[in-house]
């Protein structure tokens, strides 16, 4: 029930790597220290004798009631936390009814998560492949799947300097992980089969490791994969075309006609871009570091939210994301002006402990603690907490 215990399960179940690359940042790691401490510099200012014996925590979002101002965030190779990776947390998200953000970078596709989730609400992350026939493929995808909304992740055009995964040598997606949403993809599937067979590198065990988790996470037989060039093309097909750093306001025009979904930008930190975002028309933000994981030394997320929420002006949604772990912090988040916040590495860590009772005991605890924090302040409903008064910028507590 404490985070510490919760960090010190979800260590002992992952590997040296796995938890490395959940766990670590940029850099020094000091904007993951940022988003807590601006956390914990913010304090809550309780009411009292307030009838709060009633509460509700639900809000709309998009047309849809959900039951918290509460999504789970998209967190990538989540199969490196446990075997069932992506389809747990999507059984957990859907038995909650909290919505679940299906990851880029997910482990199992999109269309074995929505089969495990009846009508439960999600939505897709998307990163901009540097092939636009693979994000409309993606996006015809995620429409058919039932997503709500597209989350364009804008703070990873490049993959930030990440020192435990440097001194590991690991990097999942080298090795055929996280990238089931691409090889399932029929788009993908083409580009790769295209790709001129790469010779088979010189049989280090090294080597042998990378092509025998290849071969696991590729679809199809263990034993065919290994023997086959596809898996080590689809790799280095993914590696090519991941990404587009050259990504611009200019191009959001092309993807508004590829989707009629919501389109939310995620990684906005700076008010002129919240107040670009509006003049191209986008449908809301999501203010995120990327759990801190992109930029050392960036501002923490948490104060970067009231300058944009102040350019929105209300006129769309503002989300936030990075260095939530409570009922608590989603209830500064809400008080400062988020419509609602992403949990990630939270359930996270609930899936390394328990699979997907654990990502299901995460959430109910955020929920629990959400509901009883919220009548503590004196509030009902998270439109009563929506007021900047419960909340004052206090000294930051050593520690």
């Amino acid at each position: 029930m404490t985070w510490d215990a919760l960090v010190g399960r979800a260590r002992r179940a992952m590997t040296t790597a796995g938890f490395a690359y959940v766990e670590g940042g940029a850099g020094r790691e000091s904007t993951m220290r940022a988003n807590r401490d601006a956390f914990e510099s913010w304090q809550l200012v309780p009411r009292v004798l307030r009838d709060v014996s009633r509460r509700d925590t639900s809000i709309e979002l998009f047309g849809r009631t959900i039951p918290a101002p509460l999504l789970l965030g998209p967190v990538g190779v989540a199969s490196m936390a446990h075997p069932d990776g992506d389809v747990a947390v999507a059984r957990a998200a859907a038995a909650t009814g909290v919505p679940m953000v299906f990851s880029n970078q997910a482990s199992k596709p999109m269309e074995e998560c929505a089969a495990v989730m009846g009508d439960a609400p999600r939505w897709f992350q998307l990163y901009w492949s540097t092939v636009d026939e693979l994000v409309s493929s993606f996006l015809a995808r995620a429409e058919k799947c039932g997503c709500e909304a597209v989350v364009v992740t804008l703070d990873t055009t490049m993959l930030g300097w990440r020192g435990r995964d440097l001194d590991l040598g690991s990097l999942p997606f080298a090795r055929g992980l996280g990238i089931a949403q691409y090889t399932s993809d029929p788009v993908f599937q083409r580009l790769a089969a295209e790709r001129p067979a790469d010779p088979r590198p010189r049989p280090t065990p090294g080597a042998i490791r990378t092509l025998l988790d290849m071969s696991r996470a590729h679809p199809g037989r263990f034993l065919d994969n290994l023997r086959s060039p596809l898996p080590a093309a689809a790799v280095r097909t993914f590696l090519e075309t991941y990404s587009r750093p050259s990504i611009s306001w200019d191009d959001l025009a092309w993807l508004r006609e590829q989707t009629s979904l919501p389109i939310v930008l995620k990684g906005v930190l700076h008010p002129d871009d919240a107040r670009l975002a509006l003049d191209h028309g986008v449908d809301g933000l999501v203010v995120s570091t990327h759990g801190g994981r992109q930029v050392d030394g960036s501002v923490g997320a948490l104060d970067a939210l009231p300058a944009v929420v102040a350019a929105v002006d209300g006129r769309i949604p503002v989300l936030l994301d990075s260095g939530v772990r409570g009922g608590a912090d989603v209830l500064k988040a809400v008080a400062l002006g988020a419509t609602a916040v992403l949990l990630g590495r939270p359930w996270v860590y609930g899936l390394a402990a328990g699979g997907e009772a654990g990502v299901r005991e995460v959430i109910e605890n955020v929920l629990a603690e959400l509901d009883l924090t919220l009548g503590l302040v004196g509030a009902t409903t998270i439109a009563e907490a929506a007021d900047i008064t419960l909340v004052r910028r206090g000294a930051l507590v050593p520690g």
